[in-house]
């Protein structure tokens, strides 16, 4: 494990206890079993949704992009600011804000599969 996925424990520890995944050569972040951060490339990149976006747009930060089938894929996740790395507490407010994109994207999956099983219960 690199010195900068050892040291992401200790940045949000005012946010609270973190867990660690590697996965598609990168690390999956989690709080409270749900990913709210990833890093690739020593990069860190945070949850977006359309509730929180605004506050990445506003400081430039770029999405996640990777190669699939040849073409650029975007995902919900954007780059960490960098004054992030060295203010706990501005750790902490960034980390909250993802978490709570990672939790509306649950309910959201929930309501879909509790919506499609009232369906297909009533054919």
């Amino acid at each position: 494990m690199c010195e900068f996925i050892a040291y992401l424990p200790e940045m949000f520890e005012l946010f609270g206890t973190i867990q660690i995944r590697k996965m598609f050569g990168g690390y999956g972040v989690y709080h409270d079993g749900l990913m709210f951060a990833l890093v690739a490339d020593d990069t860190l990149y945070l949850k977006a949704d359309a509730e929180n976006v605004k506050f990445f747009e506003e400081q430039g930060l770029a999405p996640f992009v990777y190669q699939r089938e040849g073409k650029l894929a975007k995902m919900s996740y954007y780059q960490a600011p960098a004054e992030f790395m060295e203010e706990r507490e501005l750790a902490a407010i960034w980390a909250r804000r993802s978490y709570d994109a990672a939790r509306r994207a649950q309910r959201k999956k929930r309501k879909i599969k509790t919506d499609t099983a009232v369906i297909h219960h009533l054919d």
